[in-house]
C-alpha cells in the first residue's frame, strides 16, 4: 500500500468510525424518538377546530407524548391527548401567576401547582415574557427571584419548573451582559431551563454549545428549524412565518443536538413549529426526518 492510497483508507475509516459512534449515540439514548413530543401551540388552530380529531392525527403521525400550553385552562388538549393514547408530562402555563404574581406567596401558581398535581404533571414551564418584564437586568432578576420561589414550591410538590427562552433573552443589556445570563447566574439548583433551539439560533448563540454549558440544569428541548437567510443574531420575535420551518428543512442540525442533549441529562424533546401553512404535513416531516437520523 502505497503512502496516498494509505491516508486515503484511513481517512475513511476514521470518517467511518466518527459517523457510526454518532449512530450509535443516538441509537443507545433512542428515548427521545421513542417518546417524542410536540407543543401543541403548533396544532393552536386545528385544536380550536376540533381538539379530540387533532390529537387522534398527532399519535397517528407516531408523536408519544403532547405538552398543552395556558395550563390550567388546557382541559380539551388533556381530555384529547388521554384519549388519543399520548402522554402528558410537561405544561406550558399562565405565567403571570409566577412572574407577575398578586403577593409573594404566589397564590395563582399555587393553584396550579395543585391542578398540575391532580392530572400527574411532572413539569411546568414559564414560556414567555412580555416587554415590562425584560426591559433591564433588574427585570431579569425580578423574575429570577420569583422563578426561584415558584420552583421551591413546585419542588414540594414533585414537579420540575422551567424556562423556556425565546431569543430576546440573548440581547445585550447593560456592560454587553444578556438577560439569559442573569438566569443562568441567579436561577437556583430548583430551577431549570426548555431550550427552544431555533430561537437559541436565532438569537446569535449556538444550541449545543448552550446545552453543554448548562450541563444538568436542562429539562427539555423545544426542536425546531430557522430558515437559510434569516438574519442572526435578532432581538425581535416579529420573524417572517416562513422562518419557522419542519425539521431538517432549515439551518439546524438536529443530530448534534440530540446528543448533546443525552449528554446533559434532558428529559424530554418536543417538536414546535410556531408558524406553518400546513401544520399536519409539516409535523409529519419533523417526525419523518428523526426517524431517519
Amino acid at each position: 500500500m502505497n503512502r496516498r492510497t494509505f491516508i486515503r483508507t484511513t481517512a475513511a475509516t476514521t470518517l467511518a468510525i466518527s459517523q457510526t459512534g454518532s449512530l450509535m449515540a443516538l441509537e443507545a439514548e433512542n428515548s427521545f424518538r421513542k417518546n417524542l413530543g410536540i407543543q401543541l401551540y403548533t396544532l393552536r388552530n386545528e385544536l380550536e377546530k376540533d381538539a379530540a380529531g387533532t390529537l387522534k392525527k398527532v399519535a397517528a403521525d407516531g408523536y408519544k407524548q403532547v405538552e398543552p400550553y395556558g395550563f390550567p385552562h388546557a382541559e380539551a388538549m388533556i381530555a384529547g391527548a388521554k384519549d388519543a393514547g399520548l402522554e402528558i408530562h410537561s405544561s406550558h402555563f399562565e405565567w403571570d401567576a409566577v412572574v407577575n404574581p398578586k403577593d409573594e406567596s404566589l397564590p395563582d401558581f399555587a393553584k396550579i401547582l395543585d391542578k398540575a398535581h391532580e392530572i400527574g404533571l411532572s413539569h411546568l414551564v414559564i414560556p414567555y415574557l412580555k416587554e415590562p418584564n425584560r426591559t433591564t437586568l433588574d427585570d431579569y432578576k425580578k423574575v429570577a427571584a420569583h422563578a426561584n420561589k415558584a420552583a421551591a414550591m413546585a419542588k414540594k410538590a414533585g414537579i420540575q419548573l422551567s424556562y423556556h427562552n425565546h431569543n430576546f433573552e440573548f440581547e445585550p443589556k447593560e456592560g454587553g451582559k444578556r438577560g439569559y445570563d442573569i438566569f443562568m447566574e441567579e436561577f437556583s439548583p430548583d430551577m431549570q431551563f426548555e431550550i427552544d433551539v431555533f430561537w437559541v439560533k436565532a438569537g446569535g448563540v449556538d444550541p449545543v454549545e448552550l446545552i453543554k454549558k448548562l450541563h444538568g440544569r436542562v429539562s427539555q428541548l423545544h426542536l425546531k428549524d430557522l430558515k437559510e437567510g434569516i438574519a442572526s443574531p435578532s432581538y425581535s420575535t416579529d420573524l417572517p412565518k416562513d422562518a419557522f420551518q419542519p425539521l431538517g428543512s432549515g439551518i439546524i442540525p438536529m443530530e448534534p443536538i440530540i446528543v448533546a442533549a443525552k449528554a446533559a441529562g434532558v428529559k424530554h424533546c418536543h417538536v414546535e413549529q410556531d408558524q406553518s401553512p400546513d401544520p399536519f404535513a409539516d409535523i409529519r416531516k419533523s417526525v419523518v426526518y428523526l426517524e431517519k437520523l
